[in-house]
């Protein structure tokens, strides 16, 4: 198949001496190798008839079209919106986070104003380079199938937990995101099912806590997540949600230490932990899958952390997680 070029000088130079001794566009694509409809939208295109097709005039008119589709991007020309863009990607913003965002920390600059879409076709019109793939990669990751878990891995997770409390019981508050101070937990798996880490995510302003694990057992779990809690206001303390891995075996326990209820969810029902589930889906852009946990510094969790409550969210209106947690504390 030819590869399509652009019409050149030549070629209207051929086109006007053959118009003006009467031959058909057809005749004269056959002579130039080009399709009939190619040399008609030629003629359309500059506005001229068959019989009075000036070279000058098109060529004249093909250079102005070419100056307009090369205008300067916005990007290009507003080094104060390209250095905010930028930085927001590279803490892992989406482009539409930064497009609503933007709106709301510069509300009286028209200049501080994209498009998300422009965004996308900004980074992928870069030149090939280290910058081009260093931003991509700030982009979320394709959503992944999950494979299905072995019988056998289940069970090792999903040991007896005794006096449960279904999550049929919880309060109402709690589902409709009311009240805040009701909190969901997981953790994270790291390489060989060896290494995990601990998230805790609040229902109602999306805050999470990111708590490092030095071993997956119930007691580990259970005192790790008792300190975490234990820094937060009371009021803002009130239930947790969780699956039913052993980890939270000491369930009772962790309710005397920290006087949150813990609900436990339907086996297999990771919908009713949504908050959660979402949370680690966006943690997986900082700590990918297969990842060893026991070799990921505190000061990169502690960071991770910070940007993923920093980073504005649409269910918030755009306000993010910190700034949504501390207006409750006023």
């Amino acid at each position: 198949m030819q590869r399509y070029t652009r019409f050149n000088v030549h070629e209207r130079e051929e086109l006007s001496k053959h118009l003006s001794q009467g031959q058909s566009l057809r005749s004269i694509a056959l002579y130039l190798g080009r399709s009939p409809s190619t040399l008609s939208r030629e003629c359309r295109r500059v506005g001229m008839t068959q019989r009075r097709y000036w070279i000058c005039d098109a060529q004249k008119e093909a250079f102005s079209k070419t100056r307009q589709s090369k205008k300067p991007r916005k990007l290009t020309t507003n080094p104060t919106l390209y250095t905010y863009v930028e930085k927001r990607l590279r803490q892992k913003w989406s482009p539409e986070q930064i497009a609503r965002r933007i709106r709301i920390e510069y509300p009286n600059d028209q200049t501080m104003r994209i498009c998300h879409e422009t965004i996308y076709q900004h980074l992928y019109v870069l030149p090939r380079g280290e910058l081009k793939r260093e931003l991509i990669r700030c982009l979320r990751q394709k959503p992944h199938f999950r494979k299905r878990r072995l019988i056998t891995q289940t069970h090792q997770r999903r040991g007896p937990v005794q006096e449960m409390i279904s999550i049929v019981e919880r309060p109402k508050e709690v589902a409709d995101r009311s009240v805040p101070g009701h909190w969901e937990g997981d953790l994270l798996i790291g390489k060989d099912r060896s290494s995990m880490l601990g998230t805790l995510v609040e229902r109602q302003t999306r805050l999470v806590l990111l708590v490092p694990l030095r071993q997956k057992d119930a007691t580990t779990v259970r005192v790790a997540f008792s300190k975490a809690i234990q820094r937060l206001p009371t009021q803002l303390a009130k239930t947790l949600t969780y699956d039913q891995g052993a980890e939270m075996a000491e369930h009772k326990k962790f309710t005397l230490d920290t006087h949150m209820q813990v609900y436990f969810a339907h086996p297999h029902s990771p919908w009713e932990r949504g908050t959660c589930e979402n949370t680690n889906g966006l943690l997986r852009q900082y700590f990918p899958k297969g990842i060893d946990f026991t070799q990921v510094p505190l000061e990169e969790i502690r960071k991770a952390e910070k940007e993923l409550n920093g980073r504005p969210r649409k269910t918030l209106n755009w306000e993010t997680p910190s700034e949504a947690f501390h207006r409750l504390l006023r």
